[in-house]
């Protein structure tokens, strides 16, 4: 039975750059032909947004240590420039 995409565990986030980054200097071969372009294209975004919601999760679990009175640190989540 295959496993469903949402079972298995994303490539690395490192990894997935890279070939982001493979794929972008394919694209800009003039030669490469539009069929093969095409695909590299879908592949390309695909990993984009697996980069960027790898990114999200990881910006939700930064955290801000915060020295309170008595000097004890405790954690904050970081502020969201765009509140305010």
């Amino acid at each position: 039975m295959p496993q469903s995409a949402k079972n298995e565990k994303p490539e690395p986030f490192e990894k997935n750059l890279a070939r982001l980054d493979a794929i972008v200097h394919q694209l800009e071969d003039t030669e490469l032909p539009l069929e093969a372009a095409l695909v590299l294209y879908e592949e390309g975004m695909k990993l984009s947004e697996s980069c960027q919601k790898q990114l999200d999760e990881a910006e939700g679990r930064v955290e801000v240590l915060t020295k309170k009175a008595g000097g004890k640190m405790t954690p904050e989540p970081i502020a969201d420039e765009e509140a305010g």
